[in-house]
């Protein structure tokens, strides 16, 4: 736990990344399987990540990003994208992987199905968009804990415009809404930023105990 809690310290909102510097295939292997093994409500799972390395696709979305360079300059660039308007076609295919992966008769989850779409079918579409958005920051969590523990820099950004984002990768057509922007890679020597102290609330302001 001393280790985790040293990678947090480590860890900062990277604002110039070394262009020199590029993740690995065997680093972003590990990293790709924490998203993965995310946890999510139900293990659902309603979300698309989209990892851009096309250098004239980053150069068309930094614009959609605030002109941040980070979207340019990191060694990768990922997108959580959220599945808008889930409904059973896709409990019932999450039903499917749980019955394929545990030798489970999908008739046997029948139950469990028909709670989770009494929860989640039933919602109106903007409440059912706003769930699913949810979900990916618990990706996001994952990978970031991962990635400071290699050493590899994120910087999370929700300064972007979603529709911009999604008319230029066409994710409206795939029922997708871009809502998180994660850019990978290494901290530039000449960042200043790297060299601020953390500053975070005191345990007395953020904690209760009751």
């Amino acid at each position: 736990m001393s280790t985790f809690l040293e990678h947090q310290n480590w860890r900062y909102a990277t604002k110039k990344f070394d262009t020199t510097k590029k993740i690995t295939t065997e680093d972003l292997t590990v990293l790709k399987e924490a998203i993965r093994l995310s946890t999510s409500s139900y293990g659902l799972q309603p979300y698309k990540i989209i990892i851009v390395e096309n250098p004239e696709l980053r150069a068309q979305l930094q614009p959609a990003a605030w002109g941040q360079s980070q979207i340019v300059e990191a060694s990768h660039l990922i997108i959580f994208a959220n599945e808008t308007n889930i409904g059973d076609e896709a409990i019932d295919s999450f039903l499917k992987n749980v019955s394929e992966t545990r030798n489970t008769p999908v008739e046997a989850l029948s139950g469990y199905g028909d709670f989770m779409k009494s929860k989640i079918s039933t919602l109106p579409a903007e409440e059912k968009n706003i769930w699913t958005a949810k979900q990916t920051y618990l990706a996001l969590g994952n990978l970031m804990n991962a990635a400071a523990e290699l050493k590899i820099d994120v910087t999370p950004m929700e300064g972007f415009l979603p529709a911009q984002v999604n008319e230029i990768l066409g994710l409206d057509e795939l029922g997708l809404n871009a809502c998180l922007i994660a850019t990978l890679g290494y901290r530039h020597a000449e960042d200043a930023t790297q060299h601020y102290k953390k500053v975070r609330k005191s345990n007395e302001d953020l904690f209760i105990t009751l």
